[in-house]
């Protein structure tokens, strides 16, 4: 038994989508369902869901204009909305995103499928707000220190000290970006690359350098060898802040269409 359910909220204008829906995710979550925006502003003006399951191909309002009027409104903007769509594109994975939707669904879908999309975006456990991983690598503990104080505010930092270690480190961590240093004792940055890329989850995660050894030839060597960046340090913050979230949001938008495919296949 489930205690506290959490809030999913779907919209879709056919009333058998609907359905079928609330019957599959009643016995986790309570379920609101509405068959157009107006029913989907007066569920919201009644409760706070923890999630709204957004339909992209509607008659009266597409999926992509109601997230925008949820976006640009201060009492729902923070609500996460996932998208549900049979035709799935990078165009559209790439529009959705930038518009603020956390991820996509593919229809059609199993229970099973449809549960762990849901719950790898909100969970059921925790209320926290899930917070892209990133992996920072450099034998300098202070650095590490420093990394997790400056960007703990918008992302969850782990940080690993002993390069060697990464390969156990990796069985229990799924990062979204690798901050690598270049020359470490036993393992290099260079040579952590391959150990990464050899790894399928990992084949197109964001992985990049911040050194202060930022010759040209490192950084050839790091580009050469599947790195998606190379920043020196010491970088300034809002520069810093830029590059990750330029990476990460184009690492999510190849992430959503992986888990859309996979779901098909």
């Amino acid at each position: 038994m489930i205690v506290n359910k959490k809030k999913i909220v779907l919209v879709d204008d056919v009333k058998f989508h609907l359905l079928s829906l609330k019957e599959i995710l009643k016995k986790r979550y309570d379920v609101y369902p509405a068959q157009s925006p107006e029913e989907l502003f007066d569920i919201l003006k009644q409760t706070e869901p923890d999630l709204i399951l957004l339909d992209i191909n509607m008659p009266e309002k597409d999926g992509f204009e109601i997230l925008n009027m949820l976006k640009s409104d201060d009492l729902y903007s923070k609500i996460p909305v996932m998208f549900l769509t049979s035709h799935m594109t990078k165009e559209i994975v790439i529009k959705g995103m930038r518009a603020g939707a956390i991820g996509f669904i593919h229809k059609p879908f199993t229970e099973v499928n449809l549960v762990e999309r849901i719950e790898s975006e909100i969970g059921t456990e925790y209320n926290e707000k899930k917070l892209p991983i990133i992996l920072a690598v450099d034998d300098n503990v202070s650095i590490l220190k420093s990394l997790n104080t400056l960007l703990s505010d918008e992302y969850k930092v782990c940080t690993l000290p002993k390069p060697e270690r990464i390969k156990e480190l990796l069985r229990t961590l799924e990062p979204d970006l690798f901050l690598l240093d270049c020359n470490m004792p036993v393992l290099s940055g260079f040579d952590l690359i391959p150990i990464i890329r050899k790894l399928p989850e990992h084949h197109d995660t964001p992985v990049i350098f911040l050194t202060s050894e930022g010759t040209q030839d490192n950084v050839y060597v790091a580009l050469d060898n599947g790195a998606s960046d190379f920043l020196v340090k010491p970088i300034d913050e809002k520069i810093l802040r830029e590059k990750l979230s330029l990476h990460l949001k184009d690492y999510m938008v190849l992430r959503q269409i992986r888990l859309c495919k996979q779901a098909i296949g």
